[in-house]
């Protein structure tokens, strides 16, 4: 699996869904499932690859004016929901977090902003397919700290300053 068929697996699956993160991963497995187990692996690699690029401050900080807060753990998953959206919003974010509030038409933060499931649709299919889990990917290891420069995530001005659309749109 190439790039282009892995984002055009992942808008497929997004507009199937109708941009429900949880169908969203439930529909990956299902499609995954019908392919071979290499391909899956290649889908995860590139999966994988993309959630260690957006570990990065300037990221997390976008995803803390969207979600008015996020932990470690919810910052994992938006980096998820965030893949989820497809290649123009993840590219578009990872050039210019503020960018996201140009690149979301809508979100509900009962919804949206938390993709934990679309990290698990690979090694979901993987097992289906082969009754074992998926072997390591071999990829370099993740990042042991966000890439850039550290944010005060508390500091509300700061964050209004530095994502002023995001801020206005979805705080102000």
């Amino acid at each position: 699996m190439d790039e282009t068929e892995f984002w055009e697996l992942v808008d497929t699956t997004r507009e199937d869904a109708e941009g429900d993160p949880e169908e969203q991963a439930d529909l990956l497995v299902e499609r995954l499932v019908r392919k071979d187990p290499e391909v899956v692996l290649d889908f995860a690699r590139h999966f994988e690859s993309r959630y260690h690029r957006a570990y990065r401050w300037d990221l997390w900080g976008a995803a803390w004016v969207l979600l008015d807060g996020a932990s470690d753990d919810a910052f994992d998953y938006f980096r998820c929901w965030l893949i989820g959206q497809g290649r123009e919003v993840f590219e578009g974010a990872l050039h210019d977090p503020d960018a996201l509030a140009d690149l979301l038409d809508d979100f509900d933060e009962e919804v949206d902003g938390d993709g934990e499931e679309l990290g698990y649709a690979a090694d979901e299919a993987y097992e289906q397919l082969t009754g074992t889990v998926a072997p390591d990917l071999a990829l370099p290891p993740a990042p042991a700290e966000p890439e850039g420069t550290p944010l005060d995530l508390e500091d509300e001005a700061l964050l209004a300053e530095r994502y002023p659309r995001l801020w206005e749109r979805f705080r102000g």
